[in-house]
């Protein structure tokens, strides 16, 4: 027989396919103060019989509690997964439900070498920045002293995506500009948090492609967070050069992302997030400190140095002599 540990591991998707279905459905916000299966079925369109096994398996996993009848969220069921809250972070975990949708080509993806090009259905866009910026705003003051926003007055902040740090930067230094350089989609996203956050006035985002787009010149910071898993090395070496070219005398670049062990068998996360691109990108793949450091040389950056940051991403730093 199987050691207990190794079939729960394998047996692991149910209980994430069983809060994904949850999450996607809107299930948790459709319980409101409490509904019978029946009621909750009505409101969401779906089966009574089936929903009511969801229910139960719910209650089994201890995210809503039954009794007499009566479903109910539990305190972190309704804090994280309902617009009541101020912590409602659904939609960024409908960007995990997308996932689903990938990851299930994996061994199709290792077969071939590459993803499938099928993108997830809905709204994949929104969802996954809405989880990007949970992440980032999480991440951002970190980053920020990091870098020392002090020492910034202009920044590029490359694929910013909801504009997390760049706002960040903003409100660290009143003097700062920053601009996001995104894709369409992106660019009214990122636009309402910068209002929201009040600094419309010096952070901008234009639309463009990384690949492409002119980066300007003389910047004193190049942010590059959460792009490099998402290009080949050859892509990511074209990427630094290009930022390096970008930037004035002593400006920086500053890369976040996860970083692999030099065997590329860990950390754990970096490791799973290298087959995330598999079945996600054409060729994205998670990099050592050393390709960072190798890709950052060749661009002519010096005092280069790595960044250790809570949580599985880090930091890459390198400038361009003054």
């Amino acid at each position: 027989m199987l050691p207990e540990d190794l079939d729960q591991r394998i047996r692991a998707f149910q209980e994430s396919r069983v809060l994904l279905t949850a999450i996607e459905l809107d299930l948790f916000e459709a319980l409101g103060s409490g509904a019978a299966a029946a009621d909750v079925a009505g409101a969401l369109g779906t089966d009574p019989r089936a929903t009511e096994m969801l229910l139960n398996a719910l209650a089994a996993l201890g995210l809503v509690e039954k009794r007499d009848g009566i479903f109910r969220n539990t305190a972190e069921a309704e804090r994280h997964f309902t617009r009541r809250s101020p912590d409602d972070v659904r939609l960024a975990m409908m960007h995990t439900v997308h996932l689903w949708e990938t990851w299930s080509t994996l061994t199709e993806s290792v077969r071939t070498g590459t993803a499938l090009g099928r993108r997830p259905s809905g709204d994949w866009t929104g969802a996954f920045i809405a989880a990007m910026h949970s992440n980032a705003s999480r991440r951002a003051l970190a980053v920020v002293k990091a870098v020392d926003a002090s020492r910034v007055l202009r920044m590029l902040d490359i694929g910013g995506g909801s504009g997390a740090y760049s706002i960040a930067f903003a409100q660290a230094n009143p003097a700062l500009l920053a601009e996001i350089l995104d894709i369409r989609d992106v660019v009214p996203i990122a636009r309402r948090h910068i209002e929201e956050a009040g600094v419309a006035d010096r952070v901008t985002v234009r639309e463009g492609d990384l690949r492409t787009s002119d980066f300007g010149g003389g910047l004193d910071l190049v942010l590059i967070s959460a792009i490099c898993h998402m290009l080949s090395a050859d892509e990511n070496r074209e990427l630094v050069a290009k930022s390096y070219a970008a930037l004035g005398a002593g400006g920086r670049i500053a890369i976040s992302d996860f970083i692999l062990d030099p065997d590329r068998a860990g950390p754990r996360q970096a490791a799973l997030f290298a087959l995330n691109m598999l079945v996600g990108t054409r060729s994205g793949n998670t990099y050592t400190e050393e390709e960072y450091a190798s890709w950052m040389r060749e661009a002519g950056f010096a005092g280069i140095r790595r960044v250790a940051l809570p949580g599985p991403a880090h930091l890459m730093i390198g400038a361009r002599p003054a």
